[in-house]
């Protein structure tokens, strides 16, 4: 049977009034992502490949800020090291600790409502608040937990001041503030139906058997996202590091974000800032891919057959 074309009707005056007036209703949000996305994306594209610094005008040079930053630039691969030590050992970490706080959370102990909202408040608590706590709790001379130390005469830790613990200290902190995860985890846990708890103890699953035989697979779509989520966070950490230790020791917690920042604002070399954005944006998108890419051996949907 030959195939019928149905012809397109064009819209009548009242759908092209609708379709304007929706437009309209849009258009302070279309206007905004124009001009504060799309026109800086593009911008930061070409000045990634110029040598630009706010005042003289961009001298385009091409891939020359890419090839510079991976072979004479005396800090990047410093700076690449500080940020994946960050984030390979901080978000496996963070994300192992707030999906056993949620497990811990869920079972039925008196003032849980409690807990649950100790544990989620450093989430929303702006990032300076927490900057200025925890240097008040870790600074050698003035510190809380250093103060106590001195209190019983036992050696103060130098937990900021050594290139050697500054980022272990940092990492304790972002661990620290994962209570948006633990939510989520938590919502994940409570989401396993109760049929197959009951199962497994029929089947004479201990308390490990039902974590590790149902729980954890049930919840792995929530891990995958919680993990894809905290290495975007994790390798763009800024606020923490600057306020805490401003890239020291010994630029021991120079992060790239810290670093690229440094670039852009305080040596006015924005060309080079844009460069190191999207080898950074490159970075992010790899360990996502990977993440999705691997995810078909570990993560669990129980639609899947």
């Amino acid at each position: 049977m030959a195939a019928t074309t149905v012809p397109r009707r064009s819209m009548t005056r009242s759908e092209r009034h609708n379709q304007i007036l929706g437009l309209l209703f849009i258009s302070p949000w279309l206007i905004g992502f124009l001009f504060l996305a799309v026109i800086p994306l593009l911008a930061s594209i070409y000045y990634s490949m110029t040598n630009y610094d706010f005042i003289r005008e961009a001298q385009f040079i091409g891939l020359t800020n890419y090839r510079r930053l991976f072979t004479i630039d005396p800090d990047f691969w410093k700076v690449m090291y500080n940020t994946f030590y960050y984030v390979l050992i901080g978000v496996p970490i963070g994300a192992g600790m707030a999906f056993l706080i949620a497990n811990l959370l869920n079972s039925d102990v008196k003032g849980r409502v409690i807990y649950r909202s100790i544990i989620y408040i450093p989430s929303i608590v702006p990032a300076v608040c927490t900057a200025m706590v925890w240097l008040f709790l870790l600074n050698t001379q003035y510190g809380a937990i250093n103060g106590t130390l001195k209190s019983l005469e036992w050696p103060t830790i130098p937990f900021l001041s050594n290139p050697d613990m500054s980022k272990p200290s940092l990492i304790i902190i972002y661990i620290w503030t994962q209570g948006a995860a633990v939510v989520i985890f938590l919502a994940a846990i409570q989401d396993v139906p109760r049929s197959l708890y009951e199962a497994a103890t029929v089947d004479g699953a201990n308390a490990w058997h039902k974590f590790w035989n149902v729980t954890v697979p049930l919840t792995t779509p929530v891990i995958l996202f919680n993990l894809i989520m905290g290495f975007i966070t994790a390798f763009q950490e800024f606020t923490l590091p600057w306020l805490l230790t401003s890239g020291g020791p010994m630029k021991s917690t120079e992060f790239y974000v810290v670093n690229l920042y440094r670039n852009a604002f305080v040596q006015l070399s924005m060309g080079k800032a844009s460069a190191m954005a999207w080898i950074l944006f490159l970075i992010i998108i790899v360990f996502s891919l990977v993440l999705f890419a691997t995810s078909a051996r570990w993560v669990y949907y129980g639609g899947e057959k």
